[in-house]
């Protein structure tokens, strides 16, 4: 007769059964739960330890182990118990120095601190400091930019243009007019390699500059259809060229709401007398600082990415003549820009990025 510690007797449920066994089979299961599985399953045959553990390649202990646990608490015993983890090593008084630190100072002649400074000044490694920035969602070494409109018209100028863009003027047509000055005839001084698989295109970071253009431009909200042309200059004498143009293709009848910032090209006698003799004109000035609601400024970031930036121009002529050629382009298929932002939301987002 056998002596030592009895042995508890495992009966299994169908369920428990198909469970144990699909977790001991599944080949992706972790190899600890696996052999737990199998070990029950052997357990429940009416094995002994011993014979368990000869046949599966464990000690004794082991089998003993996961038998009491599984007739205790069943499935749920086979789940590793949770570990406390290694000791803190950081005090929580450490932790609330760095922080501090963080927000209230900056280092010695530095306008930052660095994981390397403030491991340095706290005692502690750069990998603690980094968690610790981490779980406080402190980031030192990034800034973002803002400017503030200081316009004293600043909320009701936004909502005129907003509503010009959400509930325009019935048999009216709205036009974002600016100017894309100090465009830059630029040549890579090396022929661009084109694009290959696995290899995007090519160019030297050098270039020769070939002079300058300023690209007027008259987006109609509405259609997406522009007017553009290019000046060496962009004086009132420029501006005035170009709105002569503008109103030569736009029908008489019809008012034109026209979308203006505040330079002063756009606000000289000249150009005040001009639009005084067509009263069906209607100027909205955005607000000091805020060419972001111009519109035509989206369209100009589009022809920079798409025809300029990764060009290269033997003199400002072929500049002039890609310019020329997208705008023809884009105006063949014109889309309008999806404005959805009301005067309320853009004014939520300012507060917002303040806080």
């Amino acid at each position: 007769m056998s002596k030592g510690r009895p042995v508890s007797k495992i009966n299994l449920s169908q369920e428990e059964f198909e469970k144990l066994r699909l977790i001991g089979r599944r080949p992706k299961s972790e190899q600890g739960m696996a052999l737990r599985a199998n070990i029950i399953l052997s357990c429940a045959q009416d094995k002994t330890n011993e014979a368990v553990a000869q046949e599966l390649g464990v000690c004794v202990h082991t089998v003993g182990k996961w038998r009491r646990r599984f007739a205790a608490e069943r499935m749920a015993g086979l789940v590793d118990a949770p570990r406390s983890g290694a000791p803190r090593e950081i005090s929580d008084q450490k932790v609330e120095e760095v922080v501090t630190k963080t927000l209230e100072t900056t280092p010695p002649a530095r306008t930052q601190w660095s994981s390397w400074l403030m491991a340095k000044e706290a005692g502690i490694s750069q990998h603690s400091v980094r968690r610790i920035w981490q779980a406080f969602g402190l980031k030192p070494h990034l800034v973002k930019s803002f400017k503030l409109s200081t316009d004293p018209m600043f909320v009701e100028k936004v909502r005129d243009i907003v509503g010009l863009y959400l509930n325009p003027p019935e048999k009216a047509i709205v036009l974002c007019v600016d100017e894309k000055s100090q465009t830059q005839a630029l040549e890579r001084t090396q022929p661009i390699l084109p694009m290959r698989p696995g290899r995007p295109e090519r160019q030297s970071h050098d270039y020769y500059r070939h002079g300058i253009v300023s690209l007027f431009t008259a987006y109609d909200v509405a259609t997406g259809r522009v007017i553009g042309k290019c000046h060496n200059r962009h004086r009132e004498e420029e501006f005035l060229k170009f709105m002569n143009l503008v109103d030569s293709q736009l029908p008489r009848e019809t008012q034109i709401h026209i979308v203006l910032d505040n330079l002063a090209t756009h606000k000289t006698p000249r150009v005040r007398n001009w639009f005084a003799r067509r009263p069906h004109y209607v100027l909205h000035f955005t607000p000091t600082g805020s060419s972001w609601i111009n519109q035509v400024e989206r369209w100009f970031a589009k022809i920079t990415t798409e025809a300029i930036r990764r060009g290269s121009f033997r003199s400002v002529k072929h500049l002039i003549e890609a310019i020329e050629a997208y705008i023809v382009e884009h105006n063949n298929e014109p889309k309008p820009f999806l404005w959805t932002a009301t005067a309320n939301s853009i004014f939520d987002k300012i507060s917002a990025s303040l806080d």
